[in-house]
């Protein structure tokens, strides 16, 4: 084999290496975006659970084709204060196991057969179907899902293709001479272990490492005894990605990329160990037979799952250690406010971090209705200790707003999927109404305290008026939140002739006030005050409407605000109605 010869061979390789990451990442994107929030919402739930952990950890490396990948949004969860550290260790032993599929996939290309059902389960034979089926829906299909659909199905023929690439490359080393010699070197396990945890972490990859072993494997150079090493040591090169990933977090996220090398190096160690104990007394004749794509996938599922039970019954103690060699600094510093930050490693999978932010704003919301059920309160009996607590919300709330809108603008730029992209747009349009009612709130209880300063107060039949006011409001800021939370456009409807209630009523409000002023029956201080109250009602309305018609854009899949208000206003018997129960509920007595 000449110079050239290797030139070529060694380019064909980087080809062959180039298409595998690609292909594994664009099925790696596409099949999270089909997963969609519902990542994020297993993920919570089957943590409490050791075996139901493990099992979904790895269908989640599954669905996203990378363990790393699952790793690195653990350390993003954990930062960002979503999870707890305790409840990782479980879905990292399951993305272990997942992440071994890919060379199950791929050592079904050795299959030898005559029988054309047998043939058609070779990847090379049946992904060039897969691909022209993935074009077809990319080109023609107006459905996203379907369009995801067939990125992961293209993606996954490129992917075959760029092992086939690989296993060409690799097919005419096995003529240079001398080369024998430099595989002996395999037969070391430390050897061997190295290596596969060198060129695992420079190419950040455990799938595409494996399936340069596998493509390796068909030279017939390399024997079992040597793979096993390797692999362990791949095992140790795939936490590179994480232990970059936690550079910059605080000590519980830096925990998860700590506990995920652990227990990878912790089972490296003790295995190969046995390997060559093992190896040493027995001289195993299966160890001598030339390694296979099968064998090598075989290998990777056992010493995976053979570590999971091993070290599944010392979680806690290795929980325990991780926390006594990663010290929670953090722990050390308070703050008088919690301020929830998004990490930026969610965007890594854009689905579970859409779904993190509404979480949020949902809190958001909540902690808007309760400030502003608050402040009608504090406007009848104002105190310090209620003043203090509502700046403390208010500043909550702004600092909400900045952190998920900034974070919203770089989840808007990623290619989300359908669903997502509508609860993207409906976060941005509610977050600032959100923070709005929380000023409201902080000016209903100025009006409060101001009163309280004066020693002055309304009339009996002003609070009279005022109650069945802040009655309405209670009602749709409660129907407004409830509908965000549970994105219910059904419920959304029902608070705008709510709305259209509550602005008539602070126009009737108004116009009684003016006339107990033109009977001497109250004073101009009071109409300032009233008039700064009526204002902000308003206002608080208004902003349940932006939200209400917001939620109804995002489910009814972008819904033309400006036409939703028109028609609803002009002839609709279902507002009609709703309108004049609202109106018949919220009816101020009659002047005496």
């Amino acid at each position: 084999m000449n110079t050239a010869q290797i030139i070529t061979s060694v380019v064909q390789m980087l080809l062959g290496l180039a298409f595998f990451l690609f292909g594994m990442n664009v099925m790696s994107s596409d099949l999270e975006k089909l997963a969609g929030g519902k990542l994020e919402v297993l993920l919570k739930k089957f943590t409490k659970n050791p075996i139901l952990g493990i099992i979904f950890g790895a269908l989640i490396t599954i669905a996203v084709q990378s363990s790393s990948a699952v790793t690195v949004m653990l350390v993003g969860l954990v930062n960002s204060g979503i999870m707890q550290f305790s409840q990782t260790i479980f879905i990292i032993f399951g993305a272990n196991i997942g992440t071994t599929l890919t060379a199950w996939i791929l050592s079904l290309s050795g299959i030898e057969s005559d029988n054309i059902a047998m043939m058609m389960l070779k990847p090379e034979n049946f992904s060039p179907i897969l691909a022209f089926i993935g074009v077809m829906f990319v080109m023609f299909s107006k459905n996203s899902k379907r369009k995801s659909l067939g990125s992961v199905f293209v993606g996954f023929a490129v992917l075959m293709y760029g092992m086939e690439f690989m296993g060409s490359a690799m097919d005419p080393i096995k003529d240079i001479p001398g080369i024998e010699n430099v595989f002996i070197q395999f037969s070391n396990p430390l050897f061997g272990v190295f290596i596969g945890a060198v060129i695992t972490a420079v190419i950040q990859s455990s799938a595409a490492s494996v399936g340069m072993l596998q493509a390796l494997a068909l030279t017939g150079l390399i024997d079992v005894g040597m793979v096993i090493p390797i692999v362990m040591g791949q095992n140790i090169g795939t936490c590179v990605t994480a232990v970059i990933s936690s550079i910059g977090t605080n000590s519980k996220a830096k925990r998860v990329a700590f506990l995920h090398t652990s227990l990878n190096v912790i089972g490296t160690v003790l295995f190969t160990s046995v390997f060559w104990i093992v190896d040493s007394a027995f001289d195993i004749p299966l160890f001598r037979e030339p390694a296979t794509a099968w064998s090598i996938a075989l290998i990777h599922s056992i010493f995976n799952v053979a570590l999971t039970v091993v070290l599944c019954p010392f979680a806690k103690p290795l929980i325990k250690l991780t926390e006594i060699c990663v010290k929670d600094k953090d722990a050390e510093k308070k703050n008088n406010i919690h301020l929830f930050s998004m990490d930026e490693r969610l965007l890594a999978t854009p689905s579970v971090a859409v779904s993190e932010c509404d979480n949020i704003t949902v809190k958001m919301a909540e902690t808007a209705k309760q400030m502003i059920i608050t402040s009608f309160a504090a406007m009848c009996e104002y105190d310090k200790e209620t003043e203090e607590w509502l700046q403390l919300q208010e500043e909550i709330l702004d600092a909400y707003e900045d952190d998920i809108g900034s974070f919203l603008v770089k989840v808007s730029a990623l290619s989300l999927s359908e669903g997502d992209s509508r609860k993207t747009g409906r976060m941005l349009h509610a977050i600032g109404n959100f923070e709005r009612l929380g000023d409201h709130a902080l000016n209903l209880l100025e009006s409060g305290k101001e009163m309280s300063e004066k020693k002055i107060s309304f009339s009996s039949q002003a609070y009279d008026e005022l109650t069945v006011l802040t009655d309405a409001l209670i009602e749709i800021i409660t129907l407004t939140t409830k509908a965000y939370a549970e994105n219910d456009a059904e419920l959304a409807a029902r608070v705008e002739p709510l709305e259209q209630v509550v602005d008539r009523l602070t126009e009737k409000v108004r116009r009684r006030h003016i006339d107990r002023l033109k009977a001497g029956e109250c004073t101009i201080e009071l109409g300032f005050i009233l008039s700064d109250i009526l204002n902000n009602c308003e206002r608080i309305s208004d902003h349940c409407s932006n939200i209400a018609v917001a939620v109804i854009e995002s489910a009814t899949d972008g819904y033309d605000a400006h036409n939703y208000l028109s028609s609803v206003k002009s002839g609709n018997d279902a507002f009609d109605e709703e309108y004049r129960q609202y109106k018949e509920k919220y009816k101020l007595q009659k002047n005496a």
